[in-house]
């Protein structure tokens, strides 16, 4: 009985300091050190801490302000820099989901804004993502884009009187996407009954156009603009030849919009730019779309060493030859498309002068777009364009977020989402080292970039 009693004397005392382990186990992170650039456009906090518990932040501050609170970890990460978990406004899942998810997260983007994909599957995909595990990025999807006729793509909604416009929205509501997106056969009228229906249910519309030009979108009240499509329509003198290569295929139309940026009269942009930040559009512009495509010619774009971490499956699908065969591009195309990218870069520079919104967004998967790396590119030729390593930042961040209409996202504040970068270098004396990327967190787990990488090629 006495050897009976010490043992369940013993088996208590343990159970007592088990659970006191569990009261005290650590249930929050705190990054002490670091310089912290908060996603809001001032200055940088250095010496800072910042407390995430659940997923949320908790605090952010100086370090002289900071007391370490009961149940949290410690990191030093003294000499490094945190930004805001990047968004990448403009992308295709869908079609890399078995293997993009890790190179995003690695490369620090945390949040998707899909705006094309098979709407079963997307949805499935963003289910999957948001619910699931916290190693995959957060995903919001327009799913399936609305398009007139005929259709560019097989698995888009294809409508062509106003009704069917109306009724395209109504189905997309139902199985609940977060944004509408149209398509370049979609002209102004199916526009009009689209936004108004879209903003009945307080869903926002964006457009990649083509049959409607920039200013006419927004004046019926599309909020975002992809590529800076219908700018070269609504700066041209008379737009009618591209309206017409537009109807005629999208291929066509591409080709015939991306060579009329060279020509454009550098007023006329101005104006559109400055007519298009008063309508508080946001301009997704893709640069690293457009500079990709430009190169296409250049065999030293196939030699990007970001392509060695994509699946040979996915090179194949690519497939470069076949898309310039496709589209009939020849070396005078090429040549126009790489005349036109300073226009681009001049409006784009007007644009964000005046106060308009810019949102960093990188057309992955499409050919060449390394899922995350490609985010970085983006920010390097935003830059180049004319804004500051700041309002780059901003733009794949805060902007971001804004485009999306969710608070929660693209800032480093207490009761924000603990989506953040831990960076080795400082992105604001060269915004290229933003790719210095230690440690990702997500969802408030925080993960370490290398390790995510050495995942690739098991």
């Amino acid at each position: 009985m006495i050897r009976v009693s010490y043992r369940l004397a013993g088996l208590f005392l343990c159970g007592l300091v088990l659970q006191g382990c569990r009261k005290s186990a650590a249930d929050g992170i705190a990054l002490v050190g670091a310089t912290l650039i908060d996603g809001t456009g001032g200055p940088p906090l250095t010496d800072a801490a910042i407390v995430v518990r659940q997923g949320t932040i908790e605090f952010v501050g100086p370090r002289t302000a900071f007391e370490l609170p009961k149940k949290t970890r410690e990191v030093d990460v003294t000499g490094r820099w945190i930004i805001p978990g990047l968004i990448d406004a403009h992308c295709h899942l869908a079609p890399a989901a078995d293997w993009a998810p890790s190179r995003y997260l690695a490369w620090g983007v945390t949040t998707l804004r899909d705006v094309h994909g098979d709407l079963n599957k997307i949805l499935h995909i963003r289910k999957r993502a948001n619910l699931g595990p916290g190693n995959n990025p957060r995903v919001y999807t327009a799913g399936a884009m609305i398009d007139g006729l005929p259709a560019t793509y097989g698995d888009a909604i294809a409508v062509n009187t106003e009704n069917d416009a109306r009724k395209a929205v109504d189905r997309l509501v139902s199985a609940g996407v977060d944004l509408i997106k149209v398509y370049t056969h979609v002209d102004a009228a199916l526009l009009r009954a689209i936004v108004d229906e879209a903003h009945t249910f307080n869903l926002s519309v964006t457009g990649h156009l083509g049959m409607t030009d920039a200013l006419a979108a927004a004046k019926v009240g599309i909020s975002g603009i992809e590529h800076m499509s219908g700018v070269p329509e609504a700066a041209s003198k008379d737009p009618s030849a591209l309206f017409a290569a537009h109807y005629r295929g999208f291929l066509q139309g591409w080709t015939a919009s991306e060579r009329s940026w060279a020509d454009l009269d550098s007023a006329a942009l101005t104006r559109v730019a400055t007519r298009l930040a008063e309508q508080k559009v946001t301009i997704i512009p893709t640069l690293i779309l457009h500079e990709t495509l430009s190169r296409l010619d250049d065999p030293a774009v196939l030699n990007d060493p970001a392509l060695a971490d994509v699946p040979p499956t996915q090179l194949k699908e690519w497939d470069v030859s076949g898309l310039i065969a496709r589209a009939g591009w020849t070396g005078a195309d090429f040549v126009a498309f790489r005349r036109s990218r300073p226009k681009q870069d001049l409006f784009l520079s007007v644009f964000a002068a005046v106060g308009g919104r810019i949102a960093a967004g990188t057309d992955a998967s499409n050919q060449l777009l390394v899922p995350g790396y490609s985010e970085h590119r983006e920010l390097e030729l935003l830059v180049h364009a004319g804004l500051s390593p700041r309002e780059a930042l901003r733009a794949a961040t805060r902007n971001g977020a804004v485009l999306l209409g969710v608070d929660s996202l693209g800032l480093l504040a207490p009761g924000k989402a603990a989506d953040l970068v831990v960076l080795t270098k400082d992105p604001l004396a060269d915004i290229r080292n933003s790719r210095a990327i230690q440690s990702v967190m997500i969802r408030g787990q925080l993960l370490d970039a290398d390790s995510i990488r050495a995942t690739w090629h098991q």
